[in-house]
């Protein structure tokens, strides 16, 4: 991540609030934030940037020469030692793992490379390469020892997809109150933590996006202290053939998820906590999903598919304002 991003300063605007727009964890991100001392509000940018950069460039399997990568490419033949950070993010993934009943899988990998959406629109892969893909996606296969992990057989290959992006909202958002911030919106890829209110409110505003009509919001969120993630195939996503696909792959059958929804908005007191019950809201549909996330203390969802929108009991009540 380039360091002349903060160089110049960012200036608040009437509200008070410093914005910056940048890529990191291949996807556009936004901060926005309100600190009156322009000393404090670079700091804090440095420091949440650098993070991010850093973060990325050890468990991005995209990047050749991460330790997550160097795991990946060990797979069927040797043991990797990792460091404190690595095995924290790995006891993260088997609570993962835990708590979806293994329908989050960080395992995965084989599965994703067999569904790149950017490649497979000529030709969908077969049913055996998905049943072999599926059958090294297997997370409780990987074997752990205090420091060091060994991925049992070759093809294998971990991906921290299913909730980094979500872990490093909650870190840069712990990063914000370090320095004193106190009202802050942090957006990776429409992984959302927002604390505070945004100079006007005491709350921020969150659009929910409509997965069929992609150009317009169904409603929107009063948000503070809290998170919001969406999930759907409306951003991400191919067509074959006059069929839909979209990029979120069902661990049960290693096809992509196709029972109607298009978009699942969550609310959840971590965004690692509402990206992980977005995804398996997605994934399990409309009745089971909104069981699941019903299920969960803290945890409000909103579906939506060709028949409407459904949500949990308390979405509306509690965080839904006209859009």
């Amino acid at each position: 991540m380039a360091n002349s991003v903060i160089q110049v300063p960012i200036q608040p605007d009437s509200r008070g609030v410093r914005s910056i727009q940048f890529r990191a964890l291949g996807t556009a991100c936004v901060i926005q934030f309100r600190c009156e001392n322009q000393k404090t509000a670079l700091q804090f940018l440095a420091e949440a940037l650098g993070w991010l950069g850093d973060f990325e460039a050890k468990f991005s399997r995209f990047k050749p020469d991460s330790m997550l990568s160097r795991i990946n490419q060990a797979a069927g033949h040797q043991w990797v030692e990792v460091d404190h950070e690595m095995d924290n993010m790995l006891d993260m993934a088997d609570a993962m793992h835990g708590l979806t009943g293994g329908l989050l899988d960080p395992c995965m990998l084989p599965l994703l490379r067999v569904w790149d959406w950017k490649k497979v629109h000529k030709r969908l892969p077969l049913e055996s390469e998905v049943q072999q893909a599926l059958s090294l996606s297997n997370w409780k296969e990987v074997q752990r020892k205090p420091g060091k992990i060994f991925l049992p057989r070759e093809g294998m290959g971990l991906d921290f997809g299913g909730f980094g992006k979500e872990y490093a909202v909650d870190q840069v958002i712990a990063i914000a109150r370090k320095h004193g911030i106190q009202d802050a919106l942090v957006d990776l890829g429409r992984d959302i933590f927002a604390i505070g209110g945004n100079g006007i409110h005491p709350f921020w505003h969150v659009g929910i996006q409509d997965g069929i009509q992609t150009d317009r919001c169904v409603g929107g969120l009063a948000v503070s202290d809290y998170a919001v993630c969406a999930s759907g195939d409306y951003a991400r996503r191919f067509e074959h053939k006059g069929i839909r696909y979209g990029h979120i792959l069902d661990h049960s059958t290693g096809w992509p998820v196709r029972h109607g929804l298009r978009a699942v908005t969550v609310i959840a007191p971590t965004c690692l906590i509402a990206g992980i019950y977005a995804t398996c809201v997605f994934v399990l549909g409309r009745k089971e999903g909104l069981q699941f996330a019903e299920s969960a203390t803290g945890v409000e969802a909103c579906l939506q598919d060709e028949q409407g929108i459904a949500t949990t009991v308390h979405f509306t009540k509690r965080q839904v304002q006209a859009a």
